[in-house]
């Protein structure tokens, strides 16, 4: 599991030459990075002069940690639905009824393998979220760590995104097309443009 091997271990198989892990592996790292970031900010905005703001800083503490654990899960996920594509075109095609088996399961395969993806952005999302809300409470000291949150989550949209698009281009399903769209459509720019405001904002308030 890739939330279990160290760094050096990770970013060794991500340099090799195997398909897993890949891009997708790494956006969900990088979601769990900004959840991490996010969890971290709000830790350091809590007791004290912060005591005020206890109850937010505590749910977006428990929010944070989980988004952290969900990430690291569907990076796992991610490098496990990508075996499973190449394990579907490796299917014999000898025969008639073997291109047959073996097509479904590609399909079938291309399209589990777009879920990963689909659930990245969304998670991304609520990254985002949380590291918006705590702009105004945050410690000034790790306000750039909320910016550094948001960049993490945007990456990790807009790498879902094109997962995503390499997925649905080979799957042949009209209404698997659908479902995906009906899920995705505009959600990744919502994430980017929310993302980049808050960046922004940071930026802004440091130079002040």
């Amino acid at each position: 599991m890739i939330g279990s091997e160290t760094l050096n271990d990770y970013l060794g198989r991500l340099a090799s030459r195997r398909p897993t892990p890949g891009g997708g592996a790494a956006a969900a790292l990088h979601a769990a990075q900004g959840a991490a970031l996010v969890a971290m900010v709000a830790r350091f905005s809590s007791g004290g002069k912060y005591e005020q703001h206890a109850q937010t800083t505590s749910r977006i503490i428990a929010a944070a940690d989980r988004l952290t654990g969900e990430t690291l899960e569907l990076a796992d996920a991610d490098e496990a639905a990508f075996k499973a594509v190449i394990t579907s075109y490796k299917l014999p095609a000898a025969s008639e009824a073997d291109r047959e088996t073996r097509a479904a399961a590609i399909q079938n395969a291309l399209v589990q393998a777009a879920q990963p993806p689909v659930r990245l952005i969304k998670l991304a999302g609520a990254v985002v979220e949380l590291a918006a809300e705590l702009l105004d409470i945050a410690n000034p000291n790790v306000i750039s760590d909320i910016a550094a949150a948001a960049d993490a989550a945007r990456a990790a949209a807009t790498t879902a995104r094109v997962n995503i698009d390499i997925n649905v281009v080979a799957i042949k399903d009209t209404q698997a097309h659908a479902s995906l769209a009906e899920q995705t459509d505009g959600l990744e720019e919502k994430v980017v443009l929310a993302a980049d405001s808050l960046s922004r904002q940071v930026r802004e308030r440091i130079l002040r």
